[in-house]
């Protein structure tokens, strides 16, 4: 043995007549496996949180391989979703959801209730990263046995929300959690998506952040089903006391939510742990409200035939960019654009143009050929 090899650590050498260590997952492959469907489906309808964290993995993927799994996936386990209370959440950054949420969730787990809280993170622009930390500021929900923490990163979707978010409600529903809480990014104006796929749409303001008439201009406010003025406690209760007298003379002035329901503006510190049982009551309520109209059953078949279109929308996009002739051409047209030769618009427009002429599969003599 040399001087330089004596001085190696002994965790990077194997010793004569060592094991190998034990794999900690040996089913686990390092992908997908067609047989592991089937394994999944089991696992998230058995509680499994384990398996239902690699069921949304799968669904996340942007893979083509992993398209036909999730397809296979979501169909066996949709009979069993549906039956949860589904709660969006959005405000500004630093109106506190996380720590609202963490307050919430106590709350609902301490009633009985299996709580899934899907987390979206901000990406980054310029890299595409996302810290993931809701976790480390959910302390209390994220030791809870009852409770389920999903952190996904928003990608480049304005609307706040991983666009796989539709399809994991649907998983932890299956998966027995009847309360599915979806904190988003909290982008201002873009919030569609969210509320198109939940029961209920809860925004958090805050109080003498110049916050009040900003919120009352944006058209989120048309969306909200109730409005929580956040961190209402100490000094700042006074503030919060005004905006909620501000927000709830504005909301006169909006139109009537369907089957009656009119939005309260309530008062909530989660540090201090108030209002937040107000805050449940109000869901409580509007459910009744809705489910007793009919106005929850139209909503959510309306949510359906919104996430048809727009997966339809996905879909098409999807076709059109993945074409291996559209990829070619579109580099074709950036030098051109580049080069000056053509504008971004001319450019576009003659892109569109030749698919629609089917020049990208193949062009009329591929057509006539399979229309004799």
């Amino acid at each position: 043995m040399t001087e330089k090899d004596r001085h190696k650590p002994e965790t990077l050498s194997e010793k004569p007549g060592g094991s190998t260590p034990p794999v900690i997952n040996p089913t686990y492959s390092g992908k997908y496996r067609k047989d592991d469907t089937g394994v999944l489906i089991k696992g998230v309808l058995s509680g499994d949180t384990g398996l239902l964290s690699r069921a949304i993995t799968l669904i996340e993927s942007n893979r083509p391989i992993h398209r036909e799994q999730a397809r296979e996936l979501i169909h066996a386990v949709l009979p069993h979703s549906g039956n949860s209370i589904r709660v969006g959440i959005t405000g500004v950054p630093g109106v506190g959801k996380s720590t609202f949420i963490d307050a919430l969730g106590q709350l609902l787990t301490e009633k009985g209730h299996k709580v899934a809280v899907l987390a979206v993170d901000p990406s980054s622009g310029i890299t595409g990263g996302s810290i993931l930390g809701d976790k480390t500021r959910m302390t209390a929900l994220s030791r809870n046995p009852n409770v389920y923490i999903r952190p996904s990163a928003s990608g480049n979707n304005p609307g706040g929300v991983h666009r796989k978010t539709r399809e994991t409600i649907l998983l932890c529903e299956a998966a027995g959690f009847d309360v599915v809480l979806i904190e988003t990014v909290g982008v201002g104006q873009s919030e569609t998506a969210v509320h198109a796929m939940t029961d209920f749409f809860l925004l958090l303001k805050l109080a003498g952040a110049g916050d009040e008439l900003q919120g009352i201009k944006r058209g989120i406010i048309e969306m909200a089903d109730a409005i929580v003025i956040h961190k209402a406690d100490g000094d700042n209760i006074h503030a919060a006391q005004t905006a909620q007298r501000i927000f709830s003379n504005a909301l006169q002035l909006f139109p009537p939510k369907p089957g009656g329901w009119k939005v309260p503006v309530l008062l909530a510190s989660s540090t201090g742990n108030t209002g937040i049982d107000e805050v449940w009551k109000a869901i409580e309520d509007y459910l009744a409200l809705s489910g007793e109209s009919g106005a929850f059953e139209e909503k959510r078949i309306r949510q359906d035939t919104y996430w048809f279109h727009e997966t339809l929308d996905n879909g098409i996009l999807s076709e059109f960019y993945n074409n291996p002739l559209v990829k070619k051409e579109i580099q074709n047209i950036q030098q051109q654009i580049k080069d000056r030769h053509i504008t971004p618009y001319e450019a576009a427009g003659k892109l569109l143009s030749e698919w629609k002429k089917g020049l990208y599969d193949g062009g009329p003599e591929k057509r006539k050929k399979s229309n004799p």
